[in-house]
């Protein structure tokens, strides 16, 4: 009776055992279409000067054991998940109302929301001295020359063609000494100086970044939502006309030569208010509103 159920119970158990394993990390480039995401469009783009403020969230609920690029989801990590840049890319993060910094891995979607900027791993958050529920009020800097290394180091990464320049033949000329100068009897003069090339390695930023917290001036600032930017003042009134009920004024400023003007609402007192102020922006069809630390 043994025999006869033994071999049927051991394929079961292997077949089982295969099926719960966690699938294999496969680190690889992501940018992927545009998608839409509790009702709005994202539209993903390569940025290696990102510079934004928001408000970060922590991950929380279920997540696949593995981040949108490949890469394996852990809690413990420096790792944080962003709705359009590439990944894997490399930034600081800034708690702006304490000043404490770190570097983190860009490398998952997370749960695109329109509210928050960026989302980070627990381990993250505690770094940064963030609520493990609440919300932070944090600054986004991409850093460009970790961020290309990281995405280098990748399978699937877009590949620029770069020509180096052409470089002609380089003449050594024996010229006679000033005058005044003595010429010694010694050896002679080197007809060039040997020049060591510079070394232009890259250090590819690990999958797991080291713990490194920096302090800074906390610089907490004013909760705003930010509508759009127009060159024409005439524009910028129409959308403030169309939210003139939640505040909304213009804001002209100089960009360049050209004179440009930015509908935005606020300050706001917490951030139930300008979660509200931007949810009623996106309904009002103004896609590209959200919110900022100013």
């Amino acid at each position: 009776m043994t025999r006869r159920f033994f071999l049927p119970v051991t394929l079961a158990a292997l077949l089982l055992h295969a099926c719960t394993q966690p699938p294999k990390p496969d680190p690889h480039y992501v940018l992927g279409p545009p998608y839409q995401s509790g009702g709005v469009w994202f539209y993903p783009r390569d940025s290696d000067d990102l510079d934004e403020t928001g408000l970060a969230a922590v991950l929380t609920g279920a997540h696949p054991p593995l981040t949108t690029d490949g890469e394996v989801f852990d809690q413990t990590a420096l790792a944080a998940a962003h709705p359009t840049l590439q990944l894997p890319a490399i930034a600081r993060l800034t708690n702006l109302e304490n000043g404490l910094q770190v570097m983190v891995r860009l490398n998952d979607r997370g749960n695109p929301d329109p509210r928050r900027l960026v989302q980070v791993t627990r381990r993250t958050a505690t770094l940064l001295g963030m609520s493990q529920t609440g919300i932070g009020r944090v600054r986004l800097q991409v850093l460009p020359v970790e961020s290309r290394a990281a995405v280098e180091a990748v399978p699937g990464a877009p590949k620029l063609a770069i020509s180096p320049a052409p470089r002609g033949p380089v003449e050594v000329v024996q010229l006679a000494p000033p005058s005044g100068v003595r010429q010694g009897r010694g050896r002679p003069l080197a007809d060039a100086a040997v020049i060591k090339p510079i070394d232009e390695t890259i250090v590819t930023p690990p999958l797991r970044l080291p713990e490194a917290v920096v302090r800074t001036i906390p610089q907490p600032n004013r909760l705003m939502v930010r509508l759009d930017t127009f060159d024409a003042l005439h524009n910028a009134a129409v959308q403030q006309a169309k939210m003139s009920g939640a505040g909304a004024r213009i804001v002209a400023f100089q960009e360049g030569r050209t004179r440009q003007f930015r509908v935005q609402i606020g300050p706001l007192q917490d951030v139930a208010r300008a979660d509200a102020v931007l949810l009623q922006a996106l309904e009002y069809g103004i896609p590209d509103a959200r919110i900022v630390i100013d």
